[in-house]
């Protein structure tokens, strides 16, 4: 546990909004209306939470740090959104790993993360916690065990 990855950077566009609203049909004037979001407590148009959200689960990805464990996601608790990402803002996505526990299979394990979104000014922006399901990696004792089922079933 603490095991931390840090994930390379992303500039967030006018592209990138209007791009997720297409797809999801959030098309809610504080992210697409620029005269209208000028009259908010912003004073310019910003990125959806969801976007950010989606961003940073994605730059953790392109990590490789998963490879190909992830069986499930489990869930996401805890989302906050401390400060808006401006069109412009370069995020990236602080992990660490928060729990790891045995599944009720043993090839499988259950990790729970905690994410910290970060603005070029190292500002935290959005903070979550992920749990996926993921494939465990063989061990000794694993491959032994596999081993002795193995002997036992060929055994008259």
């Amino acid at each position: 546990m603490g095991d931390q990855v840090v994930t390379e950077r992303v500039t967030v566009t006018e592209a990138h909004v209007v791009n997720w609203a297409s797809l999801t049909g959030d098309w809610v004037p504080l992210h697409v209306d620029a005269e209208y979001a000028a009259q908010t407590q912003f004073g310019e148009r910003i990125a959806h939470g969801p976007l950010t959200l989606a961003l940073a689960l994605g730059l953790v990805t392109r990590t490789g740090v998963f490879g190909d464990a992830v069986l499930a996601w489990l869930g996401l608790d805890g989302l906050r959104l401390p400060r808006p990402v401006h069109f412009g803002d370069t995020i990236r996505a602080e992990v660490t790993v928060l729990s790891t526990r045995q599944s009720s299979k043993p090839d499988r394990g259950v990790t729970e993360l905690g994410y910290s979104v970060r603005n070029q000014r190292d500002e935290e922006v959005m903070t979550f916690r992920s749990t996926f399901l993921l494939r465990r990696r063989a061990t000794v004792a694993t491959a032994a065990a596999a081993a002795d089922d193995g002997a036992a079933a060929d055994r008259p």
